[in-house]
């Protein structure tokens, strides 16, 4: 608000020291502090109507329209969205048709085929007893030798 500085205040404080006396100076401060108090909050209930009578007024939406008119490609942009959003969501629609009685029963019986030979699957890995399952299944690989290191006389031969 104001600029004032340490020696500014030192100065106003010293003349006040000097014009109201020591032993006033304290009530005076309280004084002005009280002011200053009310001061600002005049000012917040100030600002506080004039954001309430903005917004009442419609100022909200102009400012929409401004930030809107100030940025075109991004509006555009929005618009493309919105227009392809819809557009798609219209094909992908219309990519499935309903299906038929006779298209629902082939799909029927192609999950129960599908789930029958699922399960003859499981009872067969169930059969293979776990101990041996292992090693048919996964038998380790054999570790590879490792390189023996040449001596210095060996090299040197």
């Amino acid at each position: 608000m104001f600029d004032l500085g340490w020696t500014e205040l030192l100065l106003i404080g010293i003349v006040a020291l000097i014009v109201v006396g020591p032993k006033d100076l304290p009530g005076m401060f309280l004084a002005v502090g009280k002011f200053i108090g009310k001061a600002k909050g005049m000012a917040r209930e100030f600002s506080r109507a004039m954001n309430d009578a903005a917004e009442q007024s419609g100022v909200s939406d102009i400012q929409k329209t401004f930030k809107s008119a100030s940025n075109p490609m991004k509006t555009a942009m929005d618009e493309v969205r919105k227009t392809t959003d819809s557009v798609s969501r219209d094909l992908k629609d219309a990519a499935k048709p309903p299906l038929t009685q006779e298209q629902k029963a082939a799909a029927e019986t192609a999950r129960e085929k599908t789930a029958e030979m699922a399960a003859t699957r499981k009872a067969a890995k169930a059969e293979v007893s776990p101990a041996t399952a292992p090693a048919e299944v996964n038998p380790k690989p054999k570790p590879k030798p490792k390189p023996k290191k040449k001596t210095k006389a060996e090299d040197q031969a």
